[in-house]
């Protein structure tokens, strides 16, 4: 039986849930030893993501684990980050979260990201809005560059006109804060430092609060092949 839109929700708040149990639980948030910038964090965190997502038998594309192809049929992949910013959370600072976000053949469907250290939840339904802790989300109406606090990752190879820049080291937050107005706008300066995982919560969560999400080179950025 194909899951219903709160069904897509609650499962994607159960993952969160036992993630965040997993971190609870954490003693060392260093470096794994596995591979480059992969931390005890994230192998925690998916270990208990996949246990959840798994038994409810979708798919799953995971930053730290792969792809694992789901049995209920419907085609829905759940892109899991399971602690984006995880080199902040190593280090204290308090800009990290888990992004869920649940996909199928018309696009993101239904998004959960998590600020872990201030427990917020922004969630986004396609076509049902975008909230966070129950709350519509409204993007700021800031229309020139030249007016507005802009989320960095990366550096241009030259100034593009903001008035101020932040580099805050979590991209699905950094989208959350475009979609609440927290910042004016969000650009990824990186040539191929993200891959879906880190940007699909946001993304959805910022398209249903209202604000834009774009390509520089028209790329597509509902991808599910990492």
């Amino acid at each position: 039986m194909p899951l219903t839109d709160a069904q897509l929700v609650d499962l994607l708040h159960d993952t969160a849930a036992a993630i965040g149990d997993a971190l609870r639980g954490l003693d060392d948030w260093g470096l794994a030893g596995t591979r480059a910038g992969q931390y005890r964090s994230d192998l925690a965190a998916d270990t208990a993501a996949l246990e959840v997502l798994t038994s409810a038998g979708v798919g799953v594309l995971s930053e730290e684990s792969g792809r694992h192809e789901g049995r209920d049929g419907d085609g829905v992949v759940v892109v899991v980050d399971p602690v984006d910013g995880s080199t902040n959370a190593s280090r204290g600072i308090p800009w990290f979260a888990t992004s869920l976000c649940a996909v199928d053949g018309d696009g993101p469907r239904a998004a959960l990201v998590v600020d872990l250290p201030h427990q917020r939840r922004f969630v986004a339904v396609r076509g049902g809005g975008a909230t966070v802790d129950g709350e519509p989300l409204r993007p700021s109406t800031v229309e020139a560059l030249g007016s507005a606090m802009v989320g960095l990752s990366g550096f241009p190879p030259r100034w593009l006109g903001w008035r101020q820049y932040r580099a805050l080291g979590a991209a699905a937050l950094d989208l959350c804060a475009v979609a609440e107005g927290t910042v004016d706008a969000y650009i990824d300066c990186t040539p191929s430092a993200h891959g879906s995982w880190d940007y699909l919560g946001g993304l959805l969560v910022c398209r249903e609060a209202g604000a834009v999400v774009g390509e520089a080179f028209d790329h597509e950025l509902v991808a599910l092949d990492p």
